[in-house]
């Protein structure tokens, strides 16, 4: 099969052609239809998340057709549409396995981090860890729902019953994010990079009632901010926006350090917190609500051999919504 593969960290992607992979005990073998490219993707491109396995196909938003199941796997049947989002196997017996909270499960691996992912024309995954598309998603739409969709579900749930919404970084995740926070009839604010007069543009056309640059203060104070930006400089700068007893969630699995700030910006019971992966619960949650939205997506489409250049132009910050790669 063909296959873009991660050979170290900042370097580009090579093209490659791999071995056909077979389904092990529990896992379906996917032709892959679509895999969206994700800032998580970036990160371990770039060297921010240490621990990948090398080689590596990157690609955790992953769009396909059931047609191989390994021994025991009787969940899905040849042809079945499903998607595998980044969390790909946990232990299910630590404490974090059996309180719910198996996003944090020590034993944890990833799709295209510690398994091999969706840059390539077939992929396996743990049929546990699968989840069929909602119907009236075409295969490209529906790739950024299985992490922007799922990370900023959780995300806007961990914000609570906020009326007021700022959410930072207008990326994958916020466009989705900002809709169901508006079929929820909370106020959305957005921030962006300064200059970034397009995304501006893009978050108000879904529901934003104001959109301006992040090192500008919003028209009044929020009740709750979700940062999806990876920089750190932002969660002071949300910590001045909420009122006190207000919620900063941070959505990204990296960003730079935060900076030292006054113990004022934090008094008044705000709460600075984060977000890890996403649990199965989360990815049943989201997709029976995305359709009720109805969430659409915005989406532009690489060749798979391209997926070096939809990489640059996520990191310059150049997409307006999310990419995907087409085998």
């Amino acid at each position: 099969m063909r296959a873009m593969l991660l050979d170290q960290p900042r370097r580009p992607l090579r093209e490659a052609a791999l071995a056909d992979p077979d389904p092990a005990a529990g896992q379906v073998l996917l032709r892959v239809a679509v895999c969206g490219v994700c800032r998580t993707d970036l990160h371990v491109a770039d060297g921010d998340l240490t621990e990948p396995k090398l080689p590596l196909v990157l690609g955790h938003e992953i769009v396909g057709r059931v047609v191989a199941s390994g021994p025991g796997a009787g969940r899905f049947r040849d042809g079945d549409r499903v998607g595998v989002p980044w969390l790909g196997w946990t232990c299910g017996t630590c404490g974090y396995c059996r309180s719910g909270r198996e996003n944090l499960c020590d034993r944890a691996r990833f799709t295209g981090y510690q398994l091999d992912g969706g840059y390539a024309e077939f992929a396996v995954a743990d049929e546990r860890f699968c989840f069929p598309i909602p119907q009236g998603y075409p295969d490209a739409e529906a790739a950024p729902l299985l992490c922007a969709g799922l990370i900023g579900y959780r995300a806007l749930v961990a914000a609570g019953d906020a009326e007021r919404l700022g959410i930072y970084g207008f990326g994958a995740a916020a466009h989705i994010i900002a809709q169901v926070a508006r079929h929820q009839g909370r106020r959305v604010f957005a921030f962006t990079r300064a200059g970034d007069d397009a995304a501006q543009r893009f978050a108000r056309e879904l529901g934003a009632e104001w959109a301006g640059p992040s090192d500008q203060s919003p028209p009044e104070p929020l009740d709750a901010a979700l940062l999806f930006a990876p920089v750190g400089a932002l969660v002071p700068a949300a910590l001045r926006a909420v009122v006190k007893g207000g919620v900063v969630v941070c959505a990204g699995i990296h960003m730079s350090d935060i900076p030292a700030f006054s113990y004022g910006l934090l008094w008044g019971e705000r709460v600075v917190r984060s977000v890890a992966n996403l649990t199965r619960k989360d990815a049943e949650d989201f997709l029976r609500v995305a359709p009720t939205v109805p969430v659409r997506t915005s989406v532009e489409p690489f060749a798979l051999s391209a997926a070096n250049q939809a990489l640059d132009r996520l990191r310059r910050g150049e997409l307006h919504g999310a990419a995907v790669l087409v085998p």
